[in-house]
């Protein structure tokens, strides 16, 4: 497990930092993005998807690992079981937004597909793995089980609405990108991003595990270089777009 923590943050902390590099995952805006000749004839050979598949491949292996674990495997403590319905919720909710709420401009290959996949459902089943590791062991000196289910709730609450926000604006048919307005977007680009963080962070709080503040920290320091990356991208695509407005964190970054 501690192989596994080390292995988690490093893969997604160096994924953070191609993204500050111009190294992108080839998805939503940054979808052919800056693709030379060779490259866009090399992805012409590796099947492509829709918008839509491509995020039902990213998170349907979570939810159902995470939804197995919670209907046919003993839970030997509340925390274990707030684990399992805290990741289930998660990527339960993903997948309606991505059915129900997202609008799409452009798609997804499978190699970008397959390794998000693979890594949210790795990530999904060591969690509960190493929580389930935990039994028999005296519990942590300081609970954080409230406040990290305040942390999850909060998080996957303003992480949908500002989804819903960037879905109203659109018209049906349009793919084109526009600057963002309302909820907290007047001071951040991403701030389905920071809730996202503030979600994870509090499935590791709910947890108390290695595993989980170790995925917790990668996950926010790829969804700071995303965020970083998506504010330049704003800034060469629309002359008129804010400067005061940050990428992830208010006033801040």
């Amino acid at each position: 497990m501690a192989a596994m923590s080390v292995i988690s943050f490093t893969s997604l902390a160096n994924a953070g930092f191609s993204e500050l590099r111009g190294k992108h995952m080839q998805y939503s805006k940054f979808w052919n993005f800056n693709s030379s000749q060779k490259s866009a004839e090399k992805k012409q050979q590796i099947p492509q998807l829709s918008g839509r598949t491509g995020m039902l491949i990213l998170y349907a292996p979570a939810f159902l690992a995470a939804l197995s674990c919670l209907l046919f495997f003993p839970h030997h403590s509340t925390r274990h079981l707030l684990l399992s319905s805290a990741l289930t919720l998660h990527f339960l909710k993903r997948l309606l937004e991505v059915q129900f709420v997202h609008s799409y401009s452009g798609g997804m290959s499978i190699d970008t597909a397959i390794p998000i996949s693979l890594s949210y459902f790795l990530s999904t089943a060591t969690m509960i793995y190493g929580q389930n590791l935990t039994q028999g062991l005296p519990e942590p000196p300081i609970d954080l089980k409230e406040p990290g289910i305040l942390l999850f709730l909060i998080g996957i609450s303003g992480n949908f609405y500002h989804h819903y926000i960037l879905s109203k604006m659109r018209s049906k048919g349009d793919k084109e990108y526009k600057i963002p307005k309302g909820g907290l977007f007047e001071l951040v680009i991403c701030p389905h991003y920071f809730f996202e963080i503030m979600g994870f962070v509090g499935v590791s709080c709910i947890s108390q595990t290695l595993y989980a503040f170790s995925f917790a920290m990668g996950t926010a320091l790829y969804l700071t270089g995303r965020s970083c990356a998506t504010r330049k991208w704003y800034l060469s695509k629309f002359k008129e777009f804010p400067q005061t407005v940050k990428a992830l964190i208010p006033y801040v970054l």
